[in-house]
């Protein structure tokens, strides 16, 4: 794997584990919720949802990590695997919920698989 493909896994899982860290943990913190734009109340009321996502998002940096560090042919096809989830989730999201997901979780994703393909 080139170290571009490598540094773009490794950006791609520590995002993921950041999004699960504030979802799972911080959902409800005056900071995130100014940056989610939602009220006290409603962060309190969606709490146990935002959890649910964020052990999603861990799974998917699990993975991506996995396939960092897992040896070829199963570190590509894992590299490959969680790259191409991340990158339909983040079109999903940026088509039902904030174009915002596109450039922080689509963009590099597909950056990284292209890179990954590239480069074996």
């Amino acid at each position: 794997m080139s170290i571009a493909a490598a540094v773009l896994v490794w950006l791609n899982a520590c995002v993921h584990l950041l999004i699960m860290g504030v979802e799972m943990f911080l959902w409800t913190v005056p900071r995130v919720r100014g940056s989610f734009g939602t009220t006290a109340e409603f962060a309190e009321r969606t709490k146990t949802l935002a959890a649910n996502q964020g052990l999603y998002n861990g799974f998917l940096a699990a993975g991506l990590i996995w396939g960092a560090l897992a040896s070829d042919p199963v570190g590509f096809q894992a590299r490959v695997f969680f790259l191409a989830c991340v990158v339909l989730a983040g079109l999903y999201g940026a088509a039902t919920s904030s174009r915002k997901i596109l450039f922080v979780q689509t963009v590099p994703a597909a950056a990284g698989l292209a890179l990954v393909l590239l480069a074996h």
